[in-house]
């Protein structure tokens, strides 16, 4: 799991790249948890594009991320994820709480 991020125009962009499933998650908590105190943003762009794979241990994580963003009074949204990732989505009822966006 590969994750970086930037901000452009009060926008937090983050990517991640490989797999997030139970092996990952953690790390990726951690990350993202770091990202988040970055100051300097509004809304949390999750780039999903170059994510090949994700489990129930990931879509956790994932709710875990969103409450926190929501205590910080930010808005999270997805972008580009893959056909799998797009359908664990929509049956999760993720894009609910965490919109997509193109």
């Amino acid at each position: 799991m590969q994750i970086n991020s930037m901000i452009q125009n009060k926008t937090l962009y983050i990517s991640l790249t490989g797999e997030l499933d139970e092996y990952t998650a953690a790390y990726c908590r951690n990350e993202l948890d770091n990202a988040f105190n970055i100051i300097g943003y509004n809304q949390i762009v999750l780039d999903l594009s170059k994510l090949t794979f994700m489990d129930s241990t990931g879509i956790g994580m994932l709710i875990g991320r969103y409450k926190k963003v929501r205590q910080l009074k930010k808005q999270i949204y997805i972008s580009n994820p893959n056909n799998q990732i797009e359908k664990i989505f929509k049956m999760s009822g993720l894009y609910e709480i965490m919109p997509k966006i193109s």
